[in-house]
């Protein structure tokens, strides 16, 4: 019988733990479905979608055996698990997303594998945001660059903006009245794509730019990845503006 979450779990490290997501499928390799929960505390209630000491816990389905991993970024809101084949090995991967809640509207992801109930990490967006870094400068005339440390490079023209955002930063002429540097925020969305419709998934990511602020969105950088048998690697990235 399914039981919609949250529903109890356990005690464990002294708090009551419930299931927060819940899915079905084999993901050690052995073609028998198992098992995996998301528990966490619900310190603010269980009507409340913040989510404490969130873990992993996968039970084997031909054991039964318990086995948990614990992310390294385990509270945030509205977590969720999704199975699906991420490497090409015809065997479920693991993908956890948990939203910060933070004003750049931010997430937690991770990937395992868990192959013969060995938990491997194979994304982990910490490392995606280290690797994948950009400046984001304001030009003259109405155009913002961004430029990755992978070496692209954007240019938005924002004179979609309009006139009273515009005259705030640049003088009648064009030029702008004072430098400005922007940002890229991190990780924000991490979405699940069977780009080549052959059952393997590969991400589609999103990470907001800001201008002078978070709240002045001037867009978002949007990479697609695919496995390549060590990581995650870029085969397509554009740029797409607010409308």
């Amino acid at each position: 019988m399914y039981l919609h979450p949250p529903y109890y779990w356990g005690h464990m490290n002294g708090k009551n733990l419930y299931v927060v997501d819940f899915q079905q499928g084999d993901v050690n390799g052995d073609w028998i479905s198992d098992n995996i929960y998301l528990v966490g505390e619900k310190p603010y209630g269980l009507e409340s979608p913040f989510v404490d000491n969130i873990t992993l816990i996968i039970q084997d389905g031909r054991s039964n055996a318990f086995y948990t991993i614990v992310p390294q970024d385990n509270a945030g809101y509205n977590p969720t698990i999704f199975l699906g084949d991420f490497t090409g090995d015809r065997v479920n991967d693991i993908l956890v997303s948990i939203d910060s809640g933070g004003s750049g509207g931010y997430a937690f992801y991770y990937i395992y594998s868990f192959i013969s109930n060995n938990a491997i990490e194979i994304f982990n967006h910490a490392k995606f945001d280290e690797k994948y870094t950009y400046e984001v400068t304001y030009q003259d005339y109405y155009r913002v660059k961004v430029e990755g440390s992978n070496s692209k490079r954007y240019i938005i023209d924002i004179k979609y903006k309009g006139k009273e955002y515009l005259s705030e930063i640049y003088h009648a002429d064009g030029k702008l009245k004072e430098p400005i540097e922007g940002w890229v925020n991190p990780l924000g969305g991490l979405y699940p794509v069977d780009f080549q419709r052959n059952g393997v998934y590969g991400l589609y990511a999103t990470q907001s730019i800001a201008g002078r602020y978070n709240a002045d969105g001037l867009g978002y950088v949007q990479t697609s990845l695919e496995w390549d048998g060590t990581d995650f690697t870029p085969f397509f990235q554009t740029v797409g503006i607010l409308g």
